[in-house]
């Protein structure tokens, strides 16, 4: 039988490293921008073409390369930064990695121009599918300039399956971001197909926060800061009110490197704990300064994911930090025990006499007695109060002994694609309970049903905007005074790839300058009083979202559907309820709403009697 066991060329396991590190577009841009920052760039220019399908351009200032380095530098395991396998233990810089270049060569063309600012003249190479094509002196800047082409372009799998181009540049800004953040005193520059993104000049970290998210963020800002034997802490974290449900302004970095950490975000997310709304994540920007030799990066191929040696102490120290800094800026609320005045106690005068208080007690009072003189008619001198409590509860039994068909709803339909005139168990129309501004419940022939009103809102607005794009008659409620909105970059490009659908269930955007938009007009059916909270909350679920397979009008129906509808904690008036309920079961599907959740629920008599044996 012959051997099985192989050694794989260079070729095919520079493909197979690249499937490891070069996930997307975005991962040249890490890779590439890592590299330049560790050969100490000042100036970085990061230029994109079709979102990194067409090119990848990442120039730098750094220190540059020798012909001989050029070279060397897209060989496997080749690298500047390590010489024994101890150093693994003790990087200072990113772009340690042999396999980020050689991976990168495997599956796109390549060309480097890179001069050493003591050389006289650079050098130009050439590399398509890890093989050099060519190489040469050349005339060019100090520095180096990284352009890929056709990425993927002999592994047509990986391509087929990127995602549009407004979703693979919102990858290459998180990671603009990433590195930008991590790194103040460098300027960063990103350019997509001939646009300036970005500029970011050298400034302190919460200048730069602010130039990265827009001036929207320059208030939102709490410094936290703590210094310890084991770490030292410093950053910001968001105020409570602007939490929100999306959680793309969290930002973990350990010595100047982006890492994600869920059980760190866990220490933040309890100091917050009871202060922000459930389900809602605050903006934090925390950087961590510890011992090289007490983390370990090589645990993922991308180096996001750091081990600490001491993490519990860490997760401790970071969660009283965030505490304390919420609580210097009177955000969790305290007693204040140096304020005078407020409290309505007058002084004793001194030689005054104290005398407990007193208390008159009848003696002979009997409860179970009438009182002196009433007559027997109980209820001839029953107080208000009585009276009152007796009518109440009386009304609990009203209608529970007329016949279940006596009066009966018919459902038809106001809202919903395919909507039908629908019918459910004929109900006493009277017979509607709000429970703890959340739940509707009404009693039906087969015990109480209990229906959630937000998600039967949500079901409802999302079949109308549906039919409303589908009929093309979506109405637009003009604004009188129209609201301008500022986004970062990232929602704004966002908001600019789906305006027009937007616009056809009734959301009217003017795009301005500087991230800038107009809200012209909002959908008449809804009621819209924050168009900014609506307008975040459909960049948040449309995001999210964006990658699954229903088609854009659906996402976006769905998105708009949930910002708009009733929200839980609102007191809902009986004819609002008796409306909610016609509405929901002339849609096509009240059961559900269309992303899955349960919107109905029964409870049967016999379950309920159950509770009384």
């Amino acid at each position: 039988m012959a051997d099985i066991i192989q050694v794989l060329p260079d070729s095919v396991a520079n493909q197979i490293a690249a499937g490891e590190v070069i996930q997307r577009p975005a991962s040249v841009v890490k890779e590439l921008v890592e590299n330049s920052i560790d050969a100490g760039a000042s100036e970085i220019k990061v230029v994109v073409k079709d979102a990194g399908r067409t090119s990848i351009q990442v120039i730098d200032d750094g220190a540059g390369m020798s012909p001989t380095d050029a070279r060397l530098a897209f060989e496997r395991h080749s690298t500047s930064k390590i010489h024994a396998a101890e150093d693994l233990f003790s990087i200072q810089t990113m772009g340690f990695r042999g396999e980020a270049l050689a991976s990168v060569s495997a599956i796109a063309h390549i060309e480097l121009k890179s001069k050493r600012k003591e050389d006289e003249i650079g050098t130009r190479i050439r590399i398509e599918g890890s093989k050099v094509i060519e190489q040469e002196p050349a005339q060019c800047p100090d520095g180096s300039n990284f352009t890929i082409k056709n990425l993927f372009y002999n592994v047509p799998a990986r391509r087929k399956f990127l995602k549009k181009d407004s979703t693979e540049m919102n990858h290459i800004i998180q990671e603009f971001k990433r590195v930008a953040l991590a790194n103040t005193d460098i300027t960063f520059s990103l350019i997509h197909n001939n646009v300036l993104l970005y500029k970011l000049n050298p400034a302190k970290f919460g200048k730069r926060i602010v130039d990265v998210f827009g001036e929207s963020m320059r208030d939102n800002l709490i410094p936290v800061r703590s210094e310890t034997r084991i770490v030292t802490i410093q950053g910001y974290i968001g105020h409570p009110e602007k939490a929100k449900k999306r959680g793309y302004e969290q930002f973990f970095f350990v010595n100047s490197r982006f890492m994600r950490n869920p059980y760190l975000h866990k220490a933040i997310m309890d100091a917050y704990e009871k202060i922000i709304p459930h389900g809602s994540v605050p903006a934090y920007f925390i950087n961590l300064k510890v011992p090289a030799d007490t983390i370990d990066i090589n645990i993922h191929p991308t180096k996001t994911e750091v081990k600490f040696e001491d993490q519990q102490a860490i997760w401790q120290i970071l969660n009283a930090s965030v505490k304390e800094a919420l609580g210097k800026n009177n955000i969790v609320p305290s007693l204040d025990f140096n304020q005078e005045g407020n409290i309505g106690i007058p002084p004793l005068k001194k030689n005054r006499e104290v005398n407990p208080p007193s208390i008159k007690v009848d003696p002979d009072y009997n409860p179970f007695e009438k009182e002196s003189g009433a007559p027997d008619n109980p209820g001839s001198q029953q107080s208000w109060t009585d009276k009152e409590n007796l009518k109440n509860w009386e009304s609990l039994y009203q209608d529970f002994e007329q016949p279940p068909g006596q009066r009966t709803i018919t459902l038809t339909s106001k809202a919903g694609s395919g909507a039908k005139s629908g019918t459910t168990e004929s109900r006493d129309a009277s017979k509607f309970l709000q429970f703890k501004e959340r739940y509707i419940m009404t009693p039906v022939k087969s015990g109480l049903m209990i229906i959630n009103q937000h998600r039967a809102h949500t079901r409802i607005l999302y079949e109308y905007y549906l039919q409303t794009q589908g009929n093309r008659s979506g109405v637009i409620q003009k604004q009188l005074y129209p609201e301008e909105i500022q986004l970062n970059n990232s929602d704004y490009n966002l908001l600019k790839d789906i305006k027009d659908e937007v616009k056809k269930i009734g959301i009217e955007i003017r795009l301005k300058s500087s991230n800038t938009i107009e809200v012209k007009g909002i959908p008449a059916e809804s009621d819209i009083t924050n168009p900014l909270m609506v307008i975040e909350s459909l960049l948040e679920q449309y995001a999210d979202n964006k990658d699954f397979g229903e088609s854009l009008m659906e996402r976006i129906a769905l998105s708009l559907a949930r910002a708009t509808a009733i929200q839980y904690g609102r007191v809902l008036e009986h004819e609002e309820m008796r409306e909610l309920l016609d509405r929901l079961f002339a849609c096509s599907a009240p059961n559900y709403t269309p992303d899955g959740q349960k919107v109905v629920s029964f409870i049967k008599t016999e379950e309920i009697e159950k509770l009384f044996k």
